[in-house]
């Protein structure tokens, strides 16, 4: 009889250890995974999510370049010029051409470093991409400011639709990041994003 309550004791003392690991490994992960809202109760959706995380800057993108309070030394809302460049106070021009976002905040922190601030702590958003450019069988054919998460679908619905004579089986898309310019055939689930060409054939039957 002892020796059964002895063991009735082990075996709930070791259930007990159980319960708590796995509700410390729980909470753990919870903690990880959950985002914070502290900043105002919007989540942000990450670059990598929209295919956008290593975007590389050019000449019509639209940029805000914050210096952690230094109001006099950020600028808002200033358009790259056609050399891919950004004129910012203290700093005159700088080059963003091919840079990613990250890129250009190690830039201009090691700018500004030493001649004007010990430990500069510098933010760049994009305000606005530069436009895609659509062309063929829909019926405004252009250049349209590109949008995160855009696809040739909602491309042609920017640009008023696809005409009657479209073919939906031969469209064309020219990257921009693809040095070589090739024309790759496309779909209309394809995602577009700032500086590509697409092409919407026209249907012979």
């Amino acid at each position: 009889m002892i020796q059964s309550l002895a063991g009735f004791r082990q075996m709930f003392f070791r259930w007990l250890l159980v319960f708590f690991v796995s509700l410390n490994l729980a909470w753990a992960q919870g903690q990880e995974t959950v985002p914070s809202l502290s900043s105002g109760g919007v989540v942000p959706v990450p670059l990598a999510a929209t295919g956008l995380s290593n975007y590389r800057l050019s000449s019509g993108d639209v940029l805000s370049v914050r210096v952690l309070g230094e109001e006099d030394l950020s600028k808002e809302k200033v358009r790259l010029t056609d050399a891919g460049t950004v004129s910012l106070p203290a700093l005159g021009e700088v080059r963003a051409f091919g840079l990613t976002v990250s890129d250009l905040e190690r830039a201009v922190e090691d700018g500004l470093r030493g001649r004007y601030l010990v430990n500069p702590k510098v933010s760049v958003s994009i305000d606005e991409y530069r436009p895609f450019y659509i062309n063929g069988m829909v019926e405004k054919p252009g250049g349209y400011p590109y949008q995160p998460g855009l696809t040739i679908r909602k491309a042609a619905s920017l640009a008023g639709g696809f005409r009657e004579r479209a073919s939906l089986s031969k469209i064309f898309i020219i990257r921009e990041s693809d040095p070589s310019q090739t024309s790759s055939k496309a779909d209309l689930n394809t995602l577009v994003f700032p500086g590509d060409i697409v092409t919407v054939d026209e249907s012979f039957f």
